[in-house]
Parts: C-alpha cells; sequence; structure tokens
C-alpha cells in the first residue's frame, strides 16, 4: 500500500491543456465557504488528479497548505479511512484536505469522510474518484474528456480543439519533428474521436508516432482494440497502460453489473437506457455503472438520451469476453435487439411519426452496420437482405449512400430467392441514383423490373417501374420515363399504395416539366401534394412542394413552396435531397430578391458541401445552372464579397443551412404588407422591380432582367415611389434596403 501525505508546496508546476473551465470552477467553488465538500468525478484517466495538483498552488492562498493523502494504493477501505483521518490532522483555521483516487473505498471511506466534517467545522474536502462519496453536502465537479474535434484536415482548425492540442504536445515530445499537417490532420481528428478525448490515452498513443504514422497508428487501432501501453515508470501502475486502467475501473465489480457492461460494450454506437434495462431489468444496476464512469452519456438532440461504454473499458470488456468464450452470444444478442428495432421501425417510417424513428434509426447506425456484419459472417443472406431492406428510406434520407450502394449490390449476389434480389437491386439502384450514376441506376432497376414480372406482384412491378422511370429521367430519356411512370401510377393507385403513388406522381410531374407540358404537370402535383399530405409522409410531401414550386409562376408562391418543403427536410434531417432544394432556393432569390445575393451564394456554398459529402454529383443540367449562378454572382458581388458568401456557406451544417434560408425575407408575407413609410402594399412584379432598383439597375437593364419593356418598368417605378412615398430612386433604394 502506498498512502502518503505531502504538502503541497512539493508538488512541481504541472501542464494542463483544455482544462481552463474547470480550473477557474474549481478555485471559485472552493472559495465559497459553504463548500465543505467537492468531489472531482470522471473516468479514470481523464486528469482529475493533474487538474488538482495544477491549482495546488491557488489553493495554498486561500487554506495554507493543503494536506494531500493518495488513497489509490491503499490495500483495503479500512485502510483508505484510516490514512483519510491521519491526513486531516487536528482543528484550526479554514483547511484543506485533498483526498486523490477514492475510488473502490466505498461506504467505510465515506463514513470516515462524514465523521470528519461532523466534527472540524474548519475542515474543507477535495476528493478525486470516479464516482461520488455520497456523503450529505456533497457538491460534484464532473471532469469530462477533453472535445474532440469533427472530421477534416484543416490544420488550423484543428489545432484549436484541445484533444488535438494535447495529442501534438506529446507527439512532439516523442518525435520533435512531428508536425500537424493537412496530410496527417484527418488521422490525427480521428484518432483523437476514436480516442474520445481522453487525456491518457491520447498521451499514450502520440508516444506510439515513434514506431507509426498516425495513419497507421489509426489503422492498428481500428483493427486491434485501444490497447494502448507504454506509459512512464513513474506513474501510477494504472497509468502506465489503457489495459491497466481499464482493469483498475473495473475493479470489485460485482457479477450483475460486470455481465450488463459486458453486453454494452457490444454496442460500439452506444445504445438506450432502455436496452440496456431490457438485458438487466435488476434495478439500480445502470445507475452503479454510471456512477463509477464505466457508462457515460453521448451528446444527443433535446428529448433523446443515449449512452455508451467509453474507452479504454469498452475494449476491456470486449477482451474478456472473447477471453471467456462468452463474445459470439454477446454479439448475437445485439444483433438479435438491432433486428427488433429495425422491425418496429419500418412501418412508421412513412407516416406522422417519420422525423422520431428517423431518428431512432440514425442514432443506431453503427449498431446498424455492425448487425449487418455480424449477420454475414454468420452465412445468412436473407436476414442481412431484410435489414438492409429496412434501411431503404433512413439511409436515402441521411446521405449513408456509398455504404447503402455497395452494401446492396453485395447482398444482391448473395443466394436469397428472387423477390429479395429484385428488391435488392431497386435499393442499388435507388443508391446510385441519389449518387448521381443514372446509367447504374437504370441497369440496376432494368434487372430489378426483369425479375420481378413473372412474380405476378403488381404493386412491386408497379413501384419498381415507377422507380425505373425516375431513374430514366435523370438518364435525360423524358420519353422513357412517362411510358415507365404513367401506367405505373395509374396502377399504384388503383391498389391503393397512396405512399408508392405520392413517389410515382413527383416523379411523372417532374417529367412533363421537364418536357415543357406545365398545365399537366400542376394538375398531376397539386394532386399528388394532397394526397402527400393525408397519409402524413413529410419527406414525401417535402420532395412534392418542391416540384410544386416549378409549376408556378408568382414569386411569392414559390417562395412558399420551397419555405415549407425545406422546413420538412429540416424536421427530418434530410440530407440526399437538401442540396437541389438548396440551390433551387438560392436561384428563387436572385430571381426574386436581388439584394439577397449573398445569401444566394452562401445556399450554393452549403448545398456544395453538402454534395461532397455525400459524394453525389448533379446533373448535367443542375451543372450548368449552378456554373451559371456562380459566374454572376461573382460578377456582381466582386472577389472579395463572392469569396467570403462562399466560405461562410461552406461552414453551415445542414440544419444550419435550412435555418439560413429560411431567414431570408418572405416574398408573400411583404408584398401584402404595407413598406417601411406606411404607404400601400407592393404587388409582387413591384417588390420585383423595387429590389433591382435598389440593387442599381436602369429601367432598361431591369427590363433585360425581367423580359419586359422598358415601358412597363417605368410604370411600376412609378408606382413603386407613389406607394412607398418616395420622390426618387435613391429613397426607394433606402427604403427597400431598410425594408430588407
Amino acid at each position: 500500500m502506498t498512502v502518503s501525505q505531502v504538502a503541497a508546496g512539493t508538488w512541481q508546476t504541472v501542464e494542463l491543456v483544455g482544462r481552463e473551465w474547470e480550473r477557474l470552477t474549481l478555485v471559485g467553488r472552493l472559495r465559497d465557504p459553504s463548500v465543505r465538500l467537492l468531489t472531482l468525478t470522471g473516468p479514470g484517466g481523464v486528469g482529475k488528479s493533474r487538474l488538482v495538483r495544477a491549482v495546488l498552488p491557488e489553493l495554498a492562498e486561500l487554506f495554507g497548505a493543503p494536506s494531500y493523502a493518495d488513497l489509490s494504493e491503499a490495500g483495503s477501505p479500512a485502510e483508505a479511512a484510516a490514512a483519510a483521518v491521519r491526513a486531516a490532522g487536528s482543528g484550526g483555521d479554514r483547511r484543506l484536505l485533498v483526498l486523490d483516487g477514492c475510488d473502490h473505498h466505498g461506504e467505510a471511506l465515506a463514513t470516515a469522510v462524514a465523521v470528519l466534517l461532523h466534527r472540524d467545522e474548519s475542515l474543507v474536502v477535495l476528493a478525486t474518484g470516479q464516482q461520488p462519496l455520497r456523503v450529505y453536502g456533497e457538491r460534484l465537479l464532473p471532469v469530462p474528456p477533453l472535445p474532440v474535434p469533427a472530421p477534416g484536415d484543416d490544420p488550423a482548425e484543428l489545432s484549436e480543439v484541445a484533444s488535438v492540442e494535447l495529442f501534438v504536445r506529446r507527439a512532439r515530445e516523442a518525435d520533435p519533428e512531428f508536425a500537424l499537417t493537412a496530410e496527417n490532420g484527418r488521422a490525427v481528428a480521428e484518432l483523437c474521436g476514436l480516442l474520445e478525448g481522453l487525456p491518457l490515452a491520447l498521451e499514450l498513443a502520440a508516444g506510439q508516432l515513434r514506431l507509426h504514422s498516425p495513419y497507421d497508428l489509426l489503422d492498428r487501432l481500428r483493427r486491434r482494440g485501444v490497447t494502448l501501453g507504454g506509459g512512464p515508470f513513474d506513474a501510477p501502475e494504472r497509468h502506465r497502460s489503457l489495459a491497466a486502467l481499464a482493469a483498475w475501473s473495473c475493479r470489485e465489480l460485482e457479477p450483475t453489473p460486470w455481465a450488463l457492461l459486458e453486453q454494452l460494450a457490444c454496442y460500439p454506437g452506444g445504445f438506450t437506457a432502455t436496452t440496456a434495462e431490457r438485458i438487466a431489468p435488476a434495478d439500480g444496476v445502470l445507475d452503479l455503472l454510471l456512477d463509477r464512469g464505466l457508462v457515460a452519456r453521448l451528446p444527443a438532440p433535446p428529448g433523446q438520451s443515449r449512452l455508451t461504454v467509453p474507452e479504454p473499458v469498452r475494449s476491456y470488456a470486449r477482451a474478456a469476453l472473447a477471453d471467456g468464450g462468452r463474445e459470439q452470444a454477446a454479439l448475437d444478442r445485439r444483433t438479435e435487439e438491432c433486428r427488433r428495432l429495425l422491425a418496429a421501425a419500418e412501418p412508421r417510417l412513412a407516416g406522422a411519426e417519420q422525423s422520431r424513428w428517423l431518428d431512432t434509426v440514425q442514432a443506431e447506425h453503427v449498431n446498424v452496420i455492425a448487425t449487418l456484419d455480424r449477420l454475414r459472417e454468420r452465412g445468412e443472406p436473407e436476414a442481412t437482405a431484410a435489414v438492409l431492406l429496412a434501411c431503404r428510406l433512413p439511409w436515402l434520407a441521411r446521405g449513408h449512400l456509398r455504404e447503402g450502394l455497395a452494401r446492396a449490390d453485395r447482398a444482391a449476389g448473395e443466394a436469397v430467392p428472387e423477390p429479395v434480389r429484385a428488391r435488392l437491386l431497386d435499393l442499388a439502384g435507388g443508391f446510385a441514383s441519389a449518387l448521381g450514376d443514372p446509367v447504374g441506376a437504370v441497369r440496376r432497376q432494368r434487372a430489378a423490373l426483369a425479375l420481378a414480372r413473372p412474380l405476378g406482384d403488381r404493386r412491386l412491378n408497379g413501384l419498381l417501374a415507377a422507380r425505373l422511370g425516375a431513374a430514366l429521367r435523370r438518364l435525360d430519356d423524358p420519353a422513357g420515363a412517362e411510358q415507365a411512370l404513367g401506367p405505373a401510377l395509374e396502377t399504384l393507385e388503383s391498389l391503393g399504395a397512396a405512399g408508392a403513388a405520392v413517389e410515382a406522381g413527383t416523379e411523372l410531374a417532374r417529367v412533363l416539366l421537364d418536357r415543357g407540358e406545365r398545365p399537366r404537370a400542376a394538375g398531376l402535383i397539386d394532386r399528388t401534394v394532397a394526397a402527400a399530405r393525408r397519409i402524413g409522409d413529410g419527406r414525401a410531401l417535402a420532395g412534392a412542394l418542391a416540384v410544386l414550386a416549378r409549376t408556378v409562376e408568382d414569386p411569392a408562391a414559390v417562395g412558399q413552396a420551397l419555405r415549407e418543403c425545406l422546413r420538412l427536410y429540416g424536421a427530418v434531417g434530410e440530407r440526399t435531397e437538401l442540396p437541389s432544394v438548396l440551390e433551387e432556393f438560392a436561384f428563387h432569390l436572385l430571381r426574386a430578391a436581388p439584394v439577397q445575393q449573398p445569401r444566394a451564394a452562401a445556399l450554393l456554398a452549403a448545398a456544395g458541401t453538402l454534395r461532397d459529402g455525400l459524394g453525389a454529383e448533379p446533373d448535367g443540367r443542375r451543372r450548368a445552372e449552378l456554373e451559371d449562378a456562380l459566374n454572376g454572382l461573382r460578377d456582381r458581388l466582386r472577389p472579395h464579397g463572392f469569396a467570403v458568401a462562399r466560405a461562410e456557406g461552406r461552414r453551415l451544417s445542414p440544419a444550419a443551412a435550412v435555418a439560413e434560408a429560411l431567414a431570408a425575407p418572405d416574398l408573400s408575407r411583404r408584398a401584402a404588407e404595407p413598406g417601411p413609410a406606411g404607404g400601400q402594399p407592393l404587388t409582387a412584379r413591384q417588390l420585383q422591380v423595387a429590389m433591382l432598383v435598389a440593387e442599381g439597375l436602369t429601367n432598361r437593364q431591369i427590363a433585360a432582367r425581367l423580359a419586359l419593356s422598358e415601358w412597363t418598368v417605368v410604370n411600376h417605378v412609378r408606382q413603386v415611389m407613389r406607394r412607398l412615398g418616395c420622390a426618387s430612386r435613391v429613397q426607394v433604394a433606402w427604403s427597400i434596403g431598410r425594408w430588407s
């Protein structure tokens, strides 16, 4: 047993990275006279002891020389309690007792601390441990792992993230020539994410750069699990390797919580409390793991809660499963749990609960991938296919396109029944189409339809024919697309397949628009929008509204349809179709509200960045539209303004891009409201003209832009000036500028 008591002044200066908030909070809490017991909690290796040692000089100014007792090596709870009593000494002025490493000493240590605080009102205790002492009046200060970066390779952005900063500092100590660069930045970012920002893990990994490049080290850790070693000999034994740290963290864990921990370690994407309670229904087991830092909360949207077994405990528990011959059964149990979830989600993905269930399936994405791999290992192609087919809508909506295409193609080549193979080929065709490969999509859809026709399933044949038609439209074959979509729509409507009919109707309306048959397209899409509203499928409704916006000429109506579409896509977390709608909205702004050119440039940049992330390509027609719009914006905004707007757009997340689009002035409202001077309302056309006047265009330029006669523009300008109460074009520009 190593239990020591030393004066704070004997500690040398301790370097901290990314702990400014915790340091200030710790000292601030201890300045409060009402705080008698403050416990730093957090997983092993997070740096609780280092944080305490770093603030000891400041605490000495408050309390004099604090007493320090390291209880981590105490042989028993009784020894730890006795050491705490010895270190506390006798009464006097307000003084501080630091109890470092209070783990595994339970009720005996907690009782001793409670007695000390009760007997000596001048005593303040600062403790560290993976879980609270559970003494009355105890205040907690959680010490979390360091923040990890988003995927990326920009050294300037990465170096601002605390986990990367710590990794780079320790890497330079191991290899003085190491530098964070654009070439290794992505690997360093992924290493920090894989190690979950745990400081000890980051330091041990950085030490391995003497032997491996960041990419090689990342590959080794992914293949072998996070089992780093090589810590300094003067460190406590539990800090010399992650395996030793995990063993320390799990010490004296009883069989029931240990069995639950082993099973939960098989969920690489985390799990819900409901899942954990279904595995181990006994009360308090999950709470115990949470208290000891063996289970941690994951960041989640409001209303959701997800948990995970953090590294290195996860790798340690998986190794114990493998050593004990229990791993295969645990993996099979996780597989069945995931299949049960997908079976429950699939029928709910196209109705009023669509958004919630899409979020649920997305949260389980990593576990779904693990389940697919497990089923393939077990040689169960039909079960693999069933899981893949259940993921169609979630993966299309959330942009898992390349993963979906590769897995669907592979599954279609396995020994599965013909109806299943047809659906898998159709699934692969949908992913190929979304990725901008219409040739590959048509090839797969034709093969799917050829397999399905002899089966006599009219609904399946109608659906596959509709999807073939959609692929033919993207291949720029409108005649073939209409030939496939028309009968398919009739079949699906006659069978009452409302969701599939909405999909087919939306695609047929697109074909009619491409062929210049606007009236037919308008009538069809009006029906389709109404049908989508009836079934409550938000994603399908959004797609139909995007087509509806192309059938109307009034700018206010166009904006209204696109806004509702964006709101719906934002609600369901859409990724695949979102870029095209952001682009349509940007084109709309350029036509109807030229003063919004910087916002349009930002939205086009956001759409492009999202497409790049998906690995998708726009079709030839859209590519030409984008090139024209960007060239015009580059000319009008000048190089600097264009570059600034584009840079801002590239930084927008999908949700932020939707919010940015919806923040643009709503023409449908402004056309019906008086101007800022209290004048008469402007019509949509007058508002267009007024905004072009505000941009500085002459009547002739406005006429050319809007395809009007110059005399018509003159009349519009006069009406704008009269309704806004303006005496000059400058006043119109000022008024519109304030209004927008």
